[in-house]
């Protein structure tokens, strides 16, 4: 692909995206659940691949995302998210990204990487920032 057949991306929401993205990853990490949630519209959807239902709205994402950070700190376990190469795609009303999505695991025996994924999301505007209305999370595998 040349650079003439990608669509240019306003500098303005590129930045504006990331900043959304590295806030938003950040709660998460810190076990800020609550925060974490308030990032996704009241009726929004979160998909992730291998697990059995969507959790629809912000109670049950809420609720899940509470029962793995609850197992985690158990376990002694601590989770960080790294989103990156993200291909930003206005709409009319919207912005779809595809990110890859890495999650990085430290325990008292060092970090690894414990899975790479991709993270698709629609976005919708919030006043000066973002909401996410649907995410889905995809295990990657091999070839």
């Amino acid at each position: 692909m040349t650079t003439e057949a990608m669509p240019a991306i306003d500098a303005q929401l590129q930045a504006s995206v990331q900043q959304f993205y590295a806030t938003h990853m950040q709660l998460l990490d810190d076990g800020r659940i609550e925060e974490w949630a308030s990032c996704f519209t009241p009726e929004g959807t979160f998909t992730v691949g291998g697990v059995p239902a969507t959790a629809r709205g912000r109670d049950e994402i809420v609720a899940g995302a509470t029962r793995t950070v609850e197992q985690l700190t158990a376990q002694g376990i601590t989770r960080r998210h790294w989103l990156g190469m993200s291909a930003i795609r206005p709409q009319a009303d919207e912005v779809r990204v595809r990110s890859y999505a890495l999650v990085f695991q430290v325990t008292a025996g060092g970090a690894a990487l414990r899975s790479s994924t991709t993270c698709e999301d629609v976005l919708v505007p919030d006043g000066a920032s973002w909401m996410i209305k649907e995410r889905v999370v995809r295990q990657d595998t091999p070839a």
